[in-house]
């Protein structure tokens, strides 16, 4: 019987009847480097951790389902997933990748894959012709949706009939919505990524990456990289990350019903000169949005009326947290230009929209009543 979503996140429906476990509900952590053999040419199925794990198995298995894979690889962290994927390819391809990504991903491309003879030309591939751009040499599309920081949407499925077309990779990051929101490869995508650090966790406790595929080719290349590579999570990460799935459910319908509150919240302060969140009807993509997602998801990027105010208010919060990161049951607020895309060039981040007056906003599980109290507090302490 087909699970919905929210009974996936707690139960894999292969574990039905099986009390291998002595019955646990807690799946166990299996925190060990390698495995005895039975006899010569036998083995258990695991042979070392670098390799596979079975505490590891069990979150693939389980974000493998969320996404509608047929495999997902569970990594250190999430650069580790785009660096492993990035494997993938040779000296002498070409990719083409969105303009507005998050500033890892930049810092990788620019300086990681470049280096190691990887063409990269960066487009916004929400709003042009990505076929204008493909080359003899081009293998793959990589694109975020929504981007970070500034919520630009791309159409998954209209991008996907273009790399058919060109039998190309198209790898989607959907880290912002996660799979409870939305799921590429339904739409046509041949890899997801996921930053698991982010809302697959959901707590701020530990670091993951995620790649998913619906490809057994991918699938292959993947898992002979991985063991290759040895990026592979440790056991008690991964525990942690199943602990954390087991609420993603209820921790996205909370954040985001904050999100919507606290966007409409925002589009009436005097301070505030833009707010960004493509669960506004006014957000230029809200259409696709609403045709290829199941939400709108937790993060909002808004512009105040100086940089004076911009670090103002991040010096004035205290119960909303100044910290680098997304995802969590804790709202956080960002500073995109010194934080997230650092190491983004001045003049790129000026084109995609980030300036010194850009703040981003992480929303979590509080009473929402709580947080546009504090913002309230803050923004009138700022603006007198």
């Amino acid at each position: 019987m087909s699970r919905e979503l929210g009974t996936k996140c707690i139960h894999l429906e292969e574990e039905e009847g099986c009390y291998d476990n002595y019955g646990a509900l807690s799946y166990p952590i299996y925190q060990t480097a390698t495995y005895a053999h039975p006899a010569v040419g036998q083995s258990t199925g695991y042979d070392y951790s670098r390799l596979q794990n079975p505490t590891r198995e069990h979150l693939e298995k389980i974000v493998a389902s969320l996404e509608n894979g047929i495999d997902a690889l569970a990594l250190s962290s999430g650069m580790a997933a785009i660096g492993m994927m990035m494997e993938l390819f040779a000296p002498g391809d070409h990719l083409i990748v969105d303009a507005d990504l998050y500033g890892g991903s930049i810092r990788l491309f620019d300086n990681v894959s470049k280096k190691n003879g990887i063409e990269i030309t960066s487009i916004d591939c929400y709003k042009e012709n990505i076929e204008e751009y493909i080359k003899d040499n081009t293998k793959a599309i990589y694109i975020e949706t929504p981007t970070n920081p500034m919520m630009n949407v791309t159409d998954i499925e209209a991008v996907s009939q273009i790399t058919k077309r060109h039998n190309l990779i198209l790898a989607v990051d959907n880290t912002f919505l996660s799979p409870y929101f939305q799921n590429p490869l339904d739409l046509g995508a041949d890899i997801v990524i996921h930053s698991g650090t982010k809302y697959l966790s959901g707590h701020n406790d530990t670091l993951a990456g995620f790649l998913v595929t619906n490809r057994e080719d991918i699938s292959e290349r993947l898992r002979f990289l991985i063991k290759t590579t040895g990026a592979g999570l440790s056991p008690f990460d991964s525990w942690l990350i199943i602990r954390g799935i087991k609420t993603l459910g209820i921790r996205m319908e909370r954040s985001q019903e904050n999100a919507k509150e606290i966007a409409e919240w925002l589009k009436e302060q005097d301070i505030v000169t833009n707010v960004i969140y493509p669960g506004l009807q006014e957000h230029p993509e809200y259409e696709i949005m609403k045709r290829q997602a199941k939400g709108f998801g937790a993060m909002i990027t808004f512009q105040v009326r100086s940089r004076e105010s911009a670090l103002a208010i991040l010096s004035s919060v205290r119960m909303i947290k100044y910290a680098e990161s997304l995802g969590g049951v804790d709202t956080l607020i960002t500073y995109p230009t010194t934080q997230t895309h650092a190491d983004v060039p001045e003049k790129i981040r000026l084109k995609n929209g980030i300036t010194d007056t850009t703040l981003r906003l992480s929303v979590g599980i509080e009473d929402v009543r709580d947080l546009i109290g504090e913002l309230n507090a803050v923004f009138s302490k700022v603006d007198c």
